[in-house]
């Protein structure tokens, strides 16, 4: 918010105005604040407007982090979650899926690790080197997402990287003091993550805007939006891919929804998404993908388990 000045006849008329931006518009609320007013009641009129515009904001959109949604645009969104069926895996399932999201998270970055081996590495096959062992460390860390009565948390990013990092990086389990960017193929920078001086405000920011919104969107959109998020301020060093799909999972599981894999296969119209979200606010992509993706969960841990 910045306060406005406007000269006319030799008078000074002064406005308390707050600037949002929706989809690619920028609107503004403009709230009177008087005319020639002396420094203490400019300040006394502003502290009232502001009141004023909270609540204006607080009744026709709701913020998201660096833009806002109106209520249509809310709704819409929440209208996506009417695609996802509710369906709960029973345990063989849920052994499906582990396999299916521990080869598909970590082949994302780059693991060669062979799908039929996954198998093993889980059942107890000893590890003998880095990707195996994160291999077995990223089926515990679904195991935990599983189970946990926790919520969203700065402590359970920390612990989530802690857990599929543990004895392959020096820095697990801690965020990063150095500054990272994202490439692609082609060597070219797609993202930088958050400053590293602003980090930890981002992170409190991202964890405040949870608590605060957790209950206006649906399951879906929320944990697209956290993940997206995430991803977006990229707090670890190395490593935020697996853990901001875990962190999906984490937000549908808690909600009672079933879990999604993002597949190897698909992986560039992923990126794609991401970068929709990073560079327009457009949280539609990801949407349209993560149904795409759920599909094809259900049907791939649920045939499995005829075979």
């Amino acid at each position: 918010m910045y306060v406005e000045e406007r000269k006319s006849n030799g008078k000074i008329k002064y406005y308390l105005v707050y600037s949002y931006r929706e989809k690619e518009n920028i609107k503004k609320i403009r709230k009177y604040l008087g005319v020639n007013l002396s420094k203490e009641e400019l300040k006394n009129s502003e502290e009232k407007a502001k009141e004023k515009i909270s609540e204006i904001l607080e009744e026709v959109s709701t913020e998201v982090f660096n833009f806002r949604l109106t209520k249509k645009q809310l709704e819409i969104l929440n209208n996506y979650n009417n695609e996802i069926k509710i369906f709960h895996l029973n345990e063989k399932e849920w052994m499906n899926f582990t396999e299916d999201f521990v080869y598909n998270t970590n082949a994302i970055e780059g693991s060669t690790v062979q799908l039929e081996e996954v198998k093993e590495i889980i059942e107890g096959k000893r590890p003998k080197d880095d990707e195996e062992l994160e291999a077995k460390n990223v089926a515990k860390a679904i195991n935990y997402i599983r189970n946990t009565k926790e919520d969203l948390s700065i402590n359970l990013l920390l612990k989530l990287h802690k857990i599929c990092f543990d004895g392959t990086k020096s820095f697990a389990g801690k965020f990063r003091k150095v500054n990272v960017v994202v490439a692609n193929s082609r060597g070219e920078i797609v993202h930088s993550g958050v400053p590293k001086q602003e980090l930890q405000e981002y992170l409190n920011e991202f964890i405040e805007w949870y608590q605060k919104n957790k209950k206006k969107f649906k399951p879906l959109v929320l944990a697209s939006i956290i993940h997206n998020q995430f991803e977006h301020i990229h707090p670890f060093q190395d490593g935020n891919g697996r853990v901001g799909r875990l962190i999906l999972n984490f937000i549908l599981l808690k909600n009672n929804y079933p879990p999604i894999n993002i597949t190897l296969e698909d992986r560039a119209e992923y990126y794609q998404t991401l970068q929709e979200y990073s560079k327009k606010d457009n949280l539609k992509p990801t949407l349209n993908f993560l149904i795409k993706q759920y599909k094809k969960t259900l049907k791939q841990v649920t045939t499995k388990n005829k075979k």
